[in-house]
């Protein structure tokens, strides 16, 4: 068994398309809309083969995102390399994205950094 896909509402699809594209390689689909309800998604695929879900709907009620809720708490996404997640992580940087932490080696062994996307998400990049 494998998971299928991630799907998570983001306020603004285009911009959150466009930061998956252009800092973690997605690939999209033409996208998908519904035009009796005003939802809207794409698929992003990424290399690895993993799929994210990113949707819209005119309703959506955007609650204040605390890093320590309950629920979806992060996207990681494995590099390959300490100096891909370095690189990564200072690009993200220099485009005015919020690193939280690191890059640094956690207790658990994992080299990582957290940033904190466009919708206020955190991703984390792992080597």
């Amino acid at each position: 068994m494998m998971i299928e896909h991630i799907a998570m509402y983001v306020n603004d699809l285009e911009r959150t398309k466009t930061f998956f594209v252009k800092y973690f390689g997605a690939k999209s689909n033409e996208g998908y809309r519904n035009k009796s309800t005003g939802f809207r998604s794409y698929f992003l695929s990424f290399d690895s083969g993993s799929r994210l879900e990113i949707m819209n709907k005119p309703e959506l009620k955007d609650d204040k995102k605390s890093l320590t809720r309950t629920g979806y708490s992060h996207l990681a996404f494995s590099l390959g390399s300490k100096s891909a997640v370095d690189n990564l992580t200072e690009k993200l940087k220099s485009d005015g994205y919020s690193v939280i932490s690191g890059p640094r080696t956690t207790g658990d062994g994992y080299y990582e950094s957290c940033v904190i996307d466009i919708e206020g998400n955190q991703i984390e990049l792992t080597e």
